[in-house]
């Protein structure tokens, strides 16, 4: 198969790439710590306090997306883009929760996801995705029940469109957080999600498919 090959090399550069992202910034809980001279400790209202406890928790669902196809499908590229993507997310999930703790700020909020975006109001949850570009419960479900190529196509779906929330998200902290650190990961990550969005447009095409959006 032709484009075989070259979604093997690009989801290997991007695993590549986000691992060299988290070996570059091994001294960001320590920046984090001690400040790097753009900002006080963050509130819990704060823009950075809301990205870290949102992102958490929309990583937290690619992750778990990510494990359920790679028991769905044989598919070596697939997987391979599955186990990327989880391992990434667990890692900054793990650093943003961190954040938290070093900043001696809650994990969870009485306030709405996203209300450190102003979209607070717009978050209805409805059942089950909390943020933009996250699957429902029912989307969830199915992805359990698929296999093979129907659950390929339809998690590709889904991550692209939870790919883009999360850039989303990522490029309003960029915006509005003041931690700069934080600011730059945020950074990294829209760059990442746009390269995997780019490789799996070419994966579901390759199946006959596109995306939903």
């Amino acid at each position: 198969m032709p484009g075989r090959s070259v979604v093997v090399r690009k989801a290997g550069w991007i695993a590549s790439g986000a691992a060299a992202v988290l070996v570059a910034t091994g001294g960001i809980t320590y920046a984090v710590t001690q400040g790097d001279g753009s900002a006080d400790t963050p509130s819990a209202d704060s823009a950075d306090a809301g990205f870290a406890r949102d992102m958490a928790v929309h990583h937290q669902q690619a992750v778990e997306m990510s494990f359920i196809v790679r028991d769905r499908t044989k598919d070596e590229d697939v997987r391979l883009l599955a186990y990327d993507i989880a391992q990434t997310q667990a890692n900054q999930r793990g650093m943003l929760l961190g954040w938290l703790d070093l900043w001696n700020l809650p994990k969870v909020s009485s306030k709405p996801p996203m209300t450190w975006m102003d979209m607070g109001g717009m978050a209805s949850g409805e059942d089950g995705a909390l943020m933009p570009g996250m699957a429902t419960n029912t989307e969830m479900e199915k992805l359990r029940k698929l296999s093979g190529k129907q659950a390929e196509i339809f998690y590709l779906q889904l991550m692209t469109d939870h790919h883009k929330g999360g850039i989303h998200m990522a490029e309003g902290c960029v915006e509005r957080c003041e931690v700069k650190v934080e600011k730059d990961i945020a950074q990294g990550m829209v760059n990442a999600q746009e390269s995997e969005i780019g490789l799996m447009s070419d994966m579901l095409k390759e199946r006959g498919a596109k995306p939903r959006s």
